[in-house]
């Protein structure tokens, strides 16, 4: 990966967002492997030439700052710091990966995040959950005990105003999020590494362009609006969520007529490294950046 530094920004923070990373043929991943299959080859196969710039990456050295100052810590004489682990899974292929911290007594893998106060009011935690569970799949393939997964959020944006006024917004500037891990989530959790690994095995030799396009999901797709505007109008009179709504609404007035706005896909526009190199993003959205600013 190419780093710029177009702020010109002091070298230490060039050098902490500097990695030295090599991929290794068939391994994958945790962080990975929970992407689609566009994003892994495009963003492996483009590595050296893809320019991410130093400004864009500072909340990757918050990030890291809080993981080195845990990791040189003292753990209790129960826990297990930093193990790092490589799983074969199929045909060569092999999960990688590094939890945090893994308590013997509460048989729990642990993983530290920074996130912002949104993930805890709108309880979204579903990625991370899988992540975690990854882990703990992998420490029981290593002969642990592992019966849940906990979250150590530092929340990065934590308001102490919001947090005296809004019972549903998180008291503390740090939450625990803790799954419960049943034999269930482990069979589906396999059945979902073996799935991804035999996914990037059928796409691995398959040409940019004929990759499969990522999901509406994973694209963070904003959704279709369904505007109702009278006929001749610009400004809309009112913008619906699903089509039914707005054909009720026309359906009262001949003179009103219907315009689909197309929804956005976020991470496409602002969070996507390698949408350089993906032509569903260069049909869509090159040279369209000024109207989406």
């Amino acid at each position: 990966m190419k780093i710029c530094n177009k702020l010109n920004l002091p070298k230490p923070f060039v050098s902490a967002v500097t990695r030295e990373y090599e991929y290794k043929e068939k391994q994958y991943s945790v962080t990975t492997i929970l992407k689609d299959i566009r994003e892994i080859l495009l963003t492996r196969r483009h590595h050296n030439e893809i320019e991410q710039d130093v400004a864009d990456m500072i909340w990757l050295i918050f990030g890291t700052a809080v993981h080195k100052v845990l990791e040189d810590s003292e753990e209790e004489n129960v826990e297990l710091k930093e193990e790092h682990f490589s799983e074969e899974v199929f045909n060569g292929y092999k999960l990688s990966g590094q939890a945090d911290l893994y308590n013997a007594k509460e048989k729990m893998v642990i993983d530290y995040k920074t996130c912002s106060a949104w993930k805890v009011v709108f309880d979204d935690w579903e990625d991370y959950r899988k992540q975690l569970l990854m882990y703990a799949w992998a420490f029981k393939k290593m002969g642990f005990e592992v019966e849940k997964g906990q979250i150590v959020a530092v929340i990065k944006d934590h308001s102490k105003t919001k947090a005296k006024v809004d019972k549903d917004y998180p008291k503390y500037p740090v939450y625990k999020k803790t799954f419960e891990f049943k034999d269930k989530d482990f069979e589906e959790i396999e059945k979902f590494i073996i799935d991804k690994f035999k996914e990037i095995e059928k796409y691995e030799n398959i040409p940019d362009e004929e990759l499969p396009i990522c999901s509406e999901e994973s694209r963070w797709n904003t959704g279709d609006k369904f505007a109702v505007k009278k006929k001749g109008n610009k400004r809309a009179l009112k913008v619906y969520d699903t089509l039914e709504e707005a054909n009720e609404h026309i359906e009262k007035d001949e003179n009103l007529e219907l315009e689909i706005r197309k929804g956005e896909d976020k991470k496409c526009l602002e969070y996507c490294s390698c949408c350089e190199f993906c032509d569903y993003w260069k049909q869509n959205y090159e040279n369209k950046e000024e109207q989406y600013e």
